[in-house]
């Protein structure tokens, strides 16, 4: 990475809040700082690569894509073939199957990284990113963790890259008397498998993809769950007649309006699946695409639990008025005996917990301008990873992100030889 320390203290002498700026270690870097080093930078790392523009990557883990390596479930595997997820310039080994495992997936963000020259700083937390007007610079401020005396640094750089992505930190609702329920509780990004909940009754409280594949989990290693269905949702074969379901959706998206894509798919799914009212899930009045694009809701691709649904091993319930001791009491008001529960409740972005700027990010964390005109804000401000359209979108924000700055830092670096040059003529004339 191409950066140099700081040694002009006068040009950014500050006072009051921003006093502790000469108590950290200030790096100047020539290009932009990457705050992520999930899937979402690590493809804008490999446009600046391609077009040597030089950058720093900041993660906060101790790996790339710590969300796929430390927050996942066992038997994860991509939702969506291979050729919709492969990020840009470097497509998936031939060899792997048609849906990678996530180890699978993983190797292959590990060999983009070596491909490509990637070495993110890792253990290292943004405390805060804030634009300086005066100087038009970005500050940002870190904390990194990976010595036992935690030491600061502050960049100072043109451009900031967030890529933190929308699933940066778990959500977790609050119920009323969890705290009083004395049974385990946990996250769906802390499950790994459900064999240590063998013969017990589990509440899974979610019902998109995490929360159904838990379920059918837990069924096949013996456990009793009870899956919370507190809205509608749009189940979906994962394939239609031998070809992916996204896939085909993507084909029938270049010749057919959305909505009629919408009519042919849910007609499939009622062909394949069948009527699921009766078990407890309702479809929403949007159609799956267009509910994607506009509420940002992912439909739910079945690889089984449905099956366990039909057959009362998944056992489908409406949405929780209170816990209780060893119990759930339902808003219909059944009473449920219970041992664990599994909060599938998702995640949000944690942008406005260290970006000081409210112009470009809402307040929960995603840039106000929807897909495709979210990815730059201004004063040498981006975002990838927030389309809400997967690892497919992240990659055509990141070839966006990476090509503008880009063409910024080659007409800034050209007009800096030709004022060192102009500089070095007057030199010349004096002798």
């Amino acid at each position: 990475m191409d950066n140099t320390c700081l040694n002009t203290p006068n040009m950014f002498q500050t006072s009051g809040p921003d006093h502790d700026f000469f108590a950290r270690r200030c790096i100047w870097v020539n290009g932009p700082v990457i705050v992520g080093a999930g899937p979402s930078g690590l493809a804008v790392g490999s446009g600046l690569r391609g077009q040597g523009v030089p950058f720093v990557m900041l993660e906060r883990a101790n790996c790339i894509a710590s969300l796929w390596q430390n927050r996942t479930y066992d038997r994860l595997k991509l939702h969506i073939p291979k050729q919709f997820c492969q990020l840009p310039s470097f497509p998936f080994p031939e060899d792997f199957p048609e849906y990678p495992t996530k180890y699978q997936f993983i190797n292959y963000l590990e060999s983009y990284a070596k491909h490509f020259n990637i070495n993110p700083h890792f253990n290292e937390t943004v405390q805060s990113a804030k634009y300086d007007e005066t100087f038009g610079l970005w500050r940002v401020k870190t904390v990194s963790t990976s010595s036992s005396n935690p030491s600061e640094v502050e960049y100072i750089c043109r451009w900031l890259v967030v890529a933190t992505g929308e699933n940066a930190e778990k959500f977790l609702p609050e119920f009323e008397g969890l705290q009083d329920f004395g049974g385990h509780v946990m996250h769906a990004c802390d499950y790994k498998s459900g064999e240590s909940y063998h013969g017990e009754r589990v509440l899974v409280v979610g019902c998109g993809n995490s929360g159904m594949e838990v379920s059918l989990d837990l069924c096949n290693h013996n456990a009793s769950p009870s899956m919370v269905v507190r809205s509608s949702v749009h189940v979906l074969p994962r394939e239609i007649l031998g070809r992916s379901t996204f896939e085909l959706a993507v084909t029938m998206m270049k010749w057919l309006p959305l909505w009629m894509v919408d009519k042919i798919l849910l007609l499939f799914a009622w062909l394949i699946l069948g009527n699921l009212e009766k078990y407890g899930l309702t479809r929403p009045c949007l159609g799956p695409l267009q509910l994607k694009n506009t509420q940002g809701k992912t439909p739910v691709l079945d690889i089984g639990a449905l099956e366990k649904i039909r057959s009362g091993k998944i056992k489908v319930v409406p949405g929780i008025k209170r816990f209780s001791s060893g119990k759930a009491e339902l808003v219909n008001g059944e009473i449920l005996q219970i041992d664990s529960v599994i909060l599938a409740t998702g995640y949000r972005s944690n942008v406005p917990s260290w970006l000081k700027e409210n112009e470009f990010f809402s307040e929960d964390g995603i840039p106000k301008n929807q897909f495709p005109n979210g990815w730059k804000g201004n004063a040498g401000l981006y975002a990838v990873g927030f389309t809400k359209r997967g690892l497919s979108g992240a990659s055509l924000d990141a070839i966006s992100v990476a090509f503008d700055i880009a063409k910024s830092w080659k007409e800034e670096t050209k007009q800096k030889k030709i004022t060192v040059a102009a500089r070095h003529r007057r030199c010349i004339s004096h002798f």
